[in-house]
């Protein structure tokens, strides 16, 4: 057998030793690697849990700002005439024009934002009848009351039905027969009338209700529906206008913000703490050089009241010594 094949014993323990050691690296590297893949994931997850927050929290603040800065685009009520019937001469019925009262409260609140203008306006259903056709032009009121009753605004307007002549209506009848026998589609026209162009509620006198009087006894409505737009200007415009660009815009902003202020106070706060820590140190240091002055003060004490004290402490042994030696 060949001696140049096995190790001596020496050499096959400094082998061992070192692949000892090759293993305890490898191990510690590990180690390491592992400890710093946790840290990174911890720290990722801390980071994507402020970035949500933040996120919330800017949409939170966006949308509190919307609801609150933006009033009720469109506002809609049915509107229910009636007649006053008490008349004096027994030759009339009806002893007034058609009148409605339409409330502007919702839920106890104003329907009207102070300070943004509206535009009012009347969709009236008409049977295109004979007697609609005959009654010609008509005039519309509105009048706008606050809570004690005080007139706040009133307006006059004029409407009248489509002029159709009798071979249109003829046609028409004819080629929508189907429907009108069926209930599908009826022989009526659809005014929209404009109350208020430009309409602003006075805050010292907020409207609560508005009255709309159909100057005419013989005008006949199917039924009748109030609609109130608001007219939008500005930032209020480009919100309504433009709602996910604005939001886009909006959350953005809120989030830059709310970032720039949170890095700040993590700024701040850093260097309070390593402030804290240097004043700790400089504390320390200050406390030690203290302490080992003051014990050489006091060596220093001891040892000048040893020297001035030596030539009295003698002992009564001593002097007898002393004596003798005389």
């Amino acid at each position: 057998m060949d001696q140049g094949s096995h190790l001596r014993p020496g050499e096959d323990g400094e082998l061992t030793i070192l692949i000892g050691h090759t293993l305890l690296g490898l191990q510690d590297s590990l180690v390491r690697v592992m400890s710093r893949a946790r840290q990174r994931v911890i720290q990722g997850f801390v980071v994507f849990s402020i970035v949500v927050l933040l996120l919330w929290i800017a949409a939170f603040l966006y949308s509190s700002f919307y609801y609150s800065y933006m009033p009720k685009a469109a506002f809609s009520s049915p509107v229910h005439y009636y007649y006053r019937a008490d008349c004096e001469f027994p030759a009339s019925f009806l002893c007034s024009y058609p009148v409605a009262n339409v409330s502007l409260m919702r839920n106890k609140k104003h329907v009207l934002t102070f300070g943004q203008a509206y535009r009012m306006s009347l969709q009236l259903e008409m049977p295109d009848s004979p007697t609609n056709q005959e009654l010609g032009m008509f005039m519309i009121k509105t009048t706008c009351f606050s809570q004690d009753g005080q007139q706040v605004a009133s307006s006059a307007r004029s409407s009248m039905l489509r002029y159709r002549s009798d071979l249109l209506m003829y046609l028409r009848t004819l080629v929508f027969l189907p429907a009108f026998l069926t209930g599908v589609a009826e022989q009526e026209q659809v005014l929209q009338v404009e109350l208020f162009s430009d309409y602003t509620d006075d805050p010292y006198a907020p409207s609560v209700t508005a009255v709309i009087e159909i100057m005419s006894n013989k005008v006949q409505i199917y039924s009748s529906q109030l609609y109130i737009h608001a007219h939008f200007t500005g930032i209020r415009h480009l919100l309504f206008n433009f709602p996910l660009l604005s939001a886009l815009v909006g959350v953005s902003s809120n989030f830059i913000f709310l970032s720039l202020l949170f890095v700040l106070s993590y700024l701040r706060l850093l260097f309070r703490l390593d402030l804290g820590a240097e004043q700790l140190r400089t504390d320390g240091l200050l406390s030690n050089r203290d302490r080992n002055l003051n014990i050489n003060q006091h060596e220093d004490a001891a040892a000048g009241t040893a020297e001035l004290m030596g030539p009295l402490q003698m002992t009564p042994t001593n002097l007898s010594q002393e004596r003798t030696h005389l």
